[in-house]
Formats: C-alpha cells, sequence, structure tokens
C-alpha cells in the first residue's frame, strides 16, 4: 500500500489574524442587531406613552394616567374612601402577565395611585384599559419578589364588578358574624 503525499502550502502570513478579525467583526454585528431587536420590542416609558396617546380612544388625564373605555359601566363612580370588587389582568408592555385575579376587593386608597385615580372614573360594570406610568405605579421601588422591572408602563385590563363603603362593609361583617353567633367586635360582653 503505498501513501501519496500532499503538498500543503503554508498559511499565507497575516491570514489567521484576518480570519480572527472576521469572527469578531460577526460578533459585533450580531450582539448589535440583538441590542437593536430589543429596543424594538420595549421601548422606553416615554416612547410607549407618548405613542399610545395617539392611539384610538386613548385619553390621558392631568397627572398621566392614560386609559381607554372598553364599556361604559352605569350608575355613580366609587370614591377613593371606598373598596371596589374588580376583575383585573396586569401585563407590561412585552405582554407578561404578571397579576391577575377574577374578583379582588381593593381599597381604593391602597392601591397604586394611577389604579385608584383610574377606578374613581369608572362605573359599576365598566371595563377599562390602563396604561399606568411608572410614577403612577411603582416607579423604582418594586415590591421584592415582584416579576415587575423598576420604572416599568403597567398595563391593567379592568372590571369594576361591585363598590361599597367601608362601613357598609364593617356593617355587612358584623351580620355576618351575628348570624354565625360569634361575639360582635365592640358589641354588649366586650
Amino acid at each position: 500500500m503505498s501513501v501519496t503525499a500532499v503538498p500543503l502550502r503554508p498559511i499565507a502570513k497575516g491570514s489567521l489574524t484576518r480570519l480572527w478579525i472576521g469572527v469578531g467583526a460577526v460578533a459585533l454585528a450580531a450582539a448589535g442587531l440583538s441590542w437593536v431587536g430589543t429596543q424594538a420590542v420595549t421601548p422606553s416609558p416615554a416612547a410607549f406613552l407618548h405613542r399610545n396617546a395617539d392611539a384610538p380612544g386613548v385619553v390621558t388625564t392631568e397627572s398621566g394616567l392614560q386609559y381607554k373605555v372598553i364599556r361604559e359601566g352605569e350608575g355613580a363612580s366609587p370614591k377613593g374612601s371606598d373598596v371596589a370588587l374588580v376583575s383585573y389582568r396586569g401585563t407590561l408592555t412585552d405582554g407578561t402577565v404578571f397579576d391577575q385575579s377574577e374578583q379582588a376587593a381593593m381599597p381604593i386608597d391602597g392601591v397604586v395611585p394611577g389604579f385608584s385615580e383610574a377606578l374613581q372614573l369608572m362605573k359599576k360594570g365598566g371595563e377599562y384599559q390602563l396604561f399606568l406610568p411608572p410614577h403612577l405605579a411603582y416607579g423604582d421601588k418594586v415590591p421584592e419578589g415582584a416579576p415587575i422591572p423598576p420604572n416599568a408602563v403597567l398595563i391593567f385590563d379592568v372590571k369594576l364588578l361591585d363598590f361599597k363603603s367601608r362601613e357598609e362593609i364593617m356593617q355587612m361583617q358584623q351580620e355576618m358574624q351575628q348570624l354565625q353567633g360569634a361575639p360582635v367586635p365592640g358589641g354588649a360582653g366586650e
């Protein structure tokens, strides 16, 4: 058996350097395209809100809250001292769902300012889409463990199911306790 020798040519001077420069240029181009792609998907809060303000049906309040009425409710609107029963879904501008509930009781003065402002605009049965700028949401003070980045715009789809005053809720609680035979706080015998 015979082996045929194949003559190898030496690598031209500087070829290896040019190869590494080419690999580096491709890596930089890929990183740049990746960065541009993320910027297009997640605009800055100010850019998002500026563009959203011109969307059909979006209203911007003096505070900067943006909302869109999906369905107007009926009757009176809740006050800041009331407790609202709401169905909601909270998302980030990229569509990530960070919270949702079919029925949540919320003291209107106990939620973030933008959510509180919006609830006081709504009527029972109303459905709104809310766009909370960071200063009306959590700003840079996000609750620990929350899947919300600092200074994020929060988007909520909200339905106001009902609302009651705190006095009505206290009275309902007392009536429930009386029906169950439990002692009523502040009642006789205490």
